[in-house]
């Protein structure tokens, strides 16, 4: 380990201060719907949902994504991938804001992007990462951002969640 970027408590700090922007952003919640990517961006989309009722007294839907197959980073050489369940509610007309932990070379996103049209046509579709790294091989970028780490690419950023990981933080490792 190289340090800690977040303890649990600056996690939190951030989720609300996400959840604040994406209420002024999207003037309150209607039609909103947040979509956690599997794995770690399932438990933060579930805080969002927690903070935004906090914060407005209302519920917003929560949906789950796995995005497994439209990585374009499979290697054919390797089994078949295993996919997990995605649990992806009514997207069409919604705005749909994207939950990640961490924004790298923006990969994952393109493919949750796919994953999304392929299910209907949202009005809108926004992200929301934990920790953006930087690194960006495709033109894409955050709309709600916890931190801005740089890093170099021999870094790696690891974020736990207790639902996992057993605690909540945001590790920066050295790769060997």
């Amino acid at each position: 380990m190289k340090a800690q970027l977040m303890d649990e408590r600056a996690m939190e700090r951030a989720i609300t201060r996400i959840a604040h922007e994406i209420i002024e952003k999207n003037k309150g919640v209607e039609n909103l719907l947040l979509l956690g990517v599997k794995r770690r961006g399932v438990p933060l989309a579930d805080r969002l949902r927690e903070a935004i009722f906090h914060i407005e007294g209302r519920g917003v839907e929560v949906g789950v994504i796995d995005i497994t197959l439209y990585r374009d980073d499979l290697s054919p050489a390797h089994d078949e991938p295993i996919v997990k369940a995605s649990t992806l509610p009514g997207v069409t007309g919604k705005t749909v804001v994207l939950v990640d932990d961490v924004l790298y070379t923006g990969r994952t996103v393109r493919a949750a992007l796919d994953a999304i049209v392929d299910q209907g046509r949202p009005s809108s579709i926004q992200l929301a990462v934990l920790i953006d790294r930087g690194h960006r091989e495709l033109p894409i970028r955050a709309d709600y951002v916890g931190k801005n780490v740089p890093t170099s690419r021999r870094e790696l950023i690891a974020v736990e969640v207790l639902e996992y990981d057993g605690r909540n933080q945001v590790l920066i490792l050295e790769q060997s």
